[in-house]
């Protein structure tokens, strides 16, 4: 859209307020909001000037200044504030050099769009994230020096079945591993999840289905597939509208991945493809329906999956999720029946839809740079020809402990990922996508989390330790 069709919205709709949002490094939704009488064509051309320091893994003090881009393409009008509201995505600039600010993970993702049509590959890459998420009536939390601890409660939890409640223990709530798919009353977030659906399709966003997974208390919403850089907004929108109506209903909704100790984590499965033209680059005739190119892509992934995890996996609690010997996707290798396995490609109905589906990352990091580094990984697999190997068909649990350890595997903490993030990031900044400056940044950010983490005495190790 023009900003002349902007200005038109605002006045058509009587908005009062213009919500500037962008992203920061850690992946979460950041906004300025100004008033719509000063909302003119300037300000929608060239931006608004911010303070880029006050950002955790930006600008230092003394190089501050930066500038906040709309991007025109997308002006949404915000279905939860009681005042008229357009939120536009935008893109941050250098406000010295002029020139998109290489720490923007927005534009980090653009570039990666770019770098892929550069390549001849393809002209678009398509993504299809599939987010979960847990819904709690009450969290409490506390890391004092002398004291930390933290509880949850949901009524659907099993934990449940004994207590007390005012109006009655319905008794109706999943059991352990027992939330895929009962209806209601069991489930007992049906009306809410329409909430969800509802809030999403007023924001523009093209959604499919929801329902409940496979923990107590753990849901899922389905949006349709996208290109890259739409898809993490669609995401950003999607985390947006599940905490705010979950808040409307007077509780709380959280993606960190492993909440619930004892039952499954949230992860969000990424599916993935690339079109050229009216051509999906991925169809072919090789394993389950892929083309080589797909293949070479998955080798891509495969070999650069430990770096990759520093962004699909950027949380201490996601390798809570990540461990070997359950469930969890971490073994390094692409099947067609095997969930077990890292990469499935999914039974599909149409040869058109020839995809992969990318299966350890979760929704708890920066979603433009999830994407991204997934992507880049698959450009250098298609690039250097990166054999995958033999596709993994069998029964994890049919394999000896021996076979099992011998595997490749996903990383195991959040430090590991960043050491391998560090030592394997040529594959990113091909094309000038990442820069080693962001890179270096990123990674300082996160050993901040690292350390506050390491350092902390857990109550797990009071109980194995204290007395010996």
């Amino acid at each position: 859209m023009s900003s002349k069709s902007i200005l038109k919205l605002i006045k058509d709709k009587q908005v009062e307020f213009v919500d500037l949002r962008f992203t920061d490094p850690r992946g979460k939704l950041q906004h300025l909001t100004m008033d719509s009488t000063v909302v003119d064509d300037d300000l929608l051309n060239k931006g608004v000037f911010f303070d880029g320091s006050s950002i955790a893994g930006w600008k230092a003090i003394n190089e501050s200044d930066m500038i906040l881009k709309p991007d025109l393409d997308r002006p949404i009008i915000d279905p939860f504030n009681s005042h008229t509201t357009l939120n536009i995505f935008c893109d941050i600039i250098d406000a010295v050099k002029k020139d998109p600010y290489e720490r923007d993970p927005r534009g980090t993702a653009k570039k990666a769009e770019a770098y892929l049509k550069k390549t001849g590959i393809g002209d678009k890459s398509y993504f299809g994230p599939e987010p979960e998420f847990f819904v709690f009536d009450d969290v409490r939390f506390k890391n004092d020096m002398n004291e930390t601890s933290f509880s949850i409660d949901s009524s659907e939890g099993p934990y449940n079945t004994g207590k007390k409640y005012e109006n009655g223990n319905m008794g109706h709530r999943p059991g352990i591993k027992g939330g895929y798919f009962p209806v209601p009353p069991v489930d007992s977030a049906q009306d809410m999840r329409g909430e969800y659906l509802k809030a999403l399709k007023d924001m523009g966003v093209k959604v499919e289905k929801h329902h409940h997974e496979v923990a107590p208390s753990q849901h899922e919403l389905g949006m349709y597939f996208g290109t890259l850089t739409n898809m993490a907004d669609n995401l950003q929108l999607y985390k947006y509208a599940v905490q705010m109506v979950t808040h409307s209903f007077g509780k709380t909704a959280t993606f960190m991945p492993k909440p619930v100790k004892g039952d499954n984590g949230s992860g969000m499965h990424c599916h993935q493809s690339i079109w050229k033209g009216n051509t999906p680059v991925f169809m072919g005739k090789e394993y389950a329906g892929l083309s080589k190119t797909a293949l070479y892509y998955i080798g891509g992934i495969l070999k650069h999956a430990k770096a990759i995890n520093a962004f699909s996996n950027a949380t201490t609690n996601s390798y809570k999720r990540l461990i070997p010997g359950f469930e969890a996707p971490v073994i390094l290798a692409y099947s067609a029946r095997n969930r077990s396995a890292s990469c499935r490609i999914p039974i599909i109905n149409n040869p058109k839809a020839a995809r992969m589906e990318i299966r350890f990352p979760d929704a708890a990091g920066n979603p433009y740079l999830t994407f991204a580094s997934m992507l880049m990984a698959g450009i250098d697999g298609i690039k250097n020809k990166i054999d995958p190997g033999k596709s993994f068909d069998k029964d994890l649990y049919t394999l000896s402990e021996n076979e099992v350890k011998k595997l490749p595997t996903v990383c195991g903490s959040l430090r590991e990922a960043m050491q391998n993030l560090d030592k394997d990031r040529k594959f990113l900044t091909q094309g000038g996508v990442f820069t080693d400056d962001q890179i270096d940044a990123y990674i300082d950010l996160k050993f901040q989390e690292i350390y506050k983490f390491e350092h902390t005495p857990h109550p797990i190790e009071f109980e194995m330790y204290y007395s010996g």
